[in-house]
């Protein structure tokens, strides 16, 4: 079957969507899909982005932008299985475990990412890991290199600070010695040495936060005009979340929180504004001198929630200075989003020319030698899960264990952007197997997903939907024989946002017959990470090899809220 017979219709709307999807100013969120705990870095006109990647790998991806508005996924910091399998372990991670709150920065031509990876091992009782470590490369594109792990460095969220006497610092989070209160954060500072990456010198605490001091995180460290101002995200990940601020002479403090904190949130707002859970951000000076703030931010599109969790937000910041002295001097300090104070879903140009150029159709066609950057996996896959070799123009997916808690399932995915969408797959599988599936997968955790698959077994095979709810055992919600099928298929997803509609045809050029419907919050995100559309095989036995080839996907996503 010649895989382009269904993409000239997709190809036009492509091009139609191009032409006019080029909008004056930019509208939020600028990172569609799960991209959290967005951190950004400039050299010249160039503009490097990193997020949270949790539990999937490759892991980290690295974005690049001239414009701030339209970013092109270049490469991912954990990009080689070595990386991930060692100290820093992406092989059996929890849940929510994994890539928490990197920071990316550049000295010299040489690029850092600094991040931690939190491990709890499967043992009852055992302690969960917090490994703190850094990562380099010449090229933000890649290689970065193997890890370098930070002894003695205890929490999350590490920052790193290149200071104008060339001393770097080490910026991070942990737990007090004696908390106020259940939460509380403490930000603090010490020496690292860039040699051997080890922390050296005295250790300095920093600052508690300004608004309650509820899991004060996520720090930044910047310099301007002889001071140092530490941003510190506050008040947890989700309705409460906020941006603070804090300054000092020296590096090592005393900080003086800024009297008008928080300088950015959603929580004086109703629960109902277009976006929720603002915070967790990063500073940027541009070239001319301005400024602008990377956040994160969810999307209130069902239920004050997305599928798409918490996604990366741009507003402009501008410095003002305090109308009081404070030690004689009248102090400056960032003021966020100054015209509203709020996250704006539409906002005037950043650059008269960098009209944003909005991606609403994906498609791959697995011709390419190597997989294509947006796919990920949940966590490391078993060696020889996936080739794009074996059959040219394919991707093979060889079927492996089931979707289980900490396991290794052949699934592999790309991030679902808007909560209006439709995706097609393409896919020839013999299930010579009893039990053997494979197929199409929307998930968002390890209990809670939906597959859509051709399933083995004696007779005629089958066509299973299967729907794992949060905290539920899966549940095979429809099954049904398919006489007419001789191993090839076309399965599709859709969503308006609120329902969502599964389809099949045994021959793609004929039009798809309705299979079941279910109903949109079955997938909201409930955690940190955002919902995947992918592909799925399962159930072949260690000594029978069985796989499935897909020829193709296709994601047209728009018309969200």
């Amino acid at each position: 079957m010649n895989k382009h017979l269904l993409s000239t219709t997709f190809l036009f709307l492509a091009l139609v969507t191009s032409a006019a999807a080029a909008v004056v100013g930019f509208q939020n969120p600028i990172l569609r899909g799960g991209f959290p705990d967005p951190s950004i870095c400039r050299v010249d006109q160039d503009y490097y982005l990193v997020n949270s990647s949790f539990e999937y790998f490759p892991g980290l991806p690295v974005h690049h932008s001239r414009d701030l508005v339209n970013w092109t996924l270049i490469g991912h910091g954990l990009h080689r299985e070595e990386q991930a399998s060692g100290v820093v372990n992406l092989v059996d991670v929890q849940s929510d475990g994994g890539i928490h709150a990197p920071s990316i920065r550049c000295r010299d031509g040489m690029f850092y990412i600094i991040t931690t990876n939190v491990y709890s091992p499967p043992a009852a009782g055992a302690e969960t890991q917090f490994v703190n470590f850094v990562l380099t490369a010449s090229d933000p594109a890649g290689p970065w290199s193997d890890p370098k792990v930070i002894e003695g460095a205890p929490g999350i969220d590490p920052d790193l600070f290149f200071d104008d006497d060339g001393r770097a610092w080490y910026v991070g989070t942990h737990s007090p010695e004696k908390p106020n209160f259940p939460g509380e954060g403490e930000i603090w500072l010490q020496e690292l040495d860039t040699e051997r990456w080890s922390l050296k010198g005295e250790r300095y605490l920093l600052w508690r936060g300004a608004c309650g001091g509820v899991w004060a995180e996520g720090p930044h460290l910047y310099k301007r005009d002889g001071r140092y101002y530490l941003l510190v995200a506050e008040g947890g990940t989700h309705f409460n979340h906020a941006v603070t601020v804090a300054v000092a002479d020296q590096v090592t403090g005393p900080y003086e929180s800024n009297p008008r904190n928080p300088i950015l949130t959603s929580r004086h707002l109703s629960y109902d504004y277009w976006v929720n859970s603002t915070g967790h951000g990063d500073l940027i000076e541009l070239a001319d001198g301005r400024w602008y703030m990377v956040l994160l931010g969810i999307r209130n599109e069902l239920e004050r929630a997305s599928n798409m969790g918490r996604e990366t937000h741009l507003v402009p910041v501008q410095w003002e200075r305090e109308p009081f002295e404070w030690k004689s001097i009248k102090l400056e300090w960032p003021v966020a989003a100054g015209n509203s104070g709020r996250v704006e879903r539409d906002n005037p140009p950043v650059f008269p020319d960098g009209a944003q150029r909005e991606s609403r159709l994906w498609a791959d066609d697995f011709d390419s030698p190597r997989l294509g950057l947006p796919w990920n996996f949940r966590r490391v896959p078993p060696s020889g899960t996936v080739s794009l070799s074996a059959r040219p123009g394919y991707l093979r997916l060889a079927a492996g264990s089931p979707i289980a808690p900490r396991g290794r399932a052949s699934l592999l995915g790309f991030r679902q952007t808007e909560s209006v969408f439709e995706y097609r797959v393409r896919m020839d599988f013999e299930p010579g197997q009893a039990e053997a599936e494979a197929g199409l997968s929307l998930f968002q955790k390890d209990d809670n997903y939906l597959t859509l698959t051709i399933v083995g077994g004696e007779g005629a095979a089958r066509l299973r939907l299967t729907v794992a709810e949060r905290g539920k055992p899966p549940v095979r919600v429809k099954e049904i024989e398919l006489p007419g099928y001789s191993g090839g298929v076309f399965l599709e997803l859709a969503s308006d946002g609120r329902e969502y509609r599964l389809s099949y045809a045994l021959d793609a050029a004929m039009r798809p017959e309705a299979f079941a419907r279910l109903p949109g919050h079955l997938f909201l995100s409930k955690g940190y990470t955002g919902a995947y559309l992918g592909v799925y095989a399962a159930g072949a036995a260690a000594e029978q090899a069985q796989y499935a080839d897909f020829d193709w996907v296709r994601y047209s996503a728009g018309g969200g809220q």
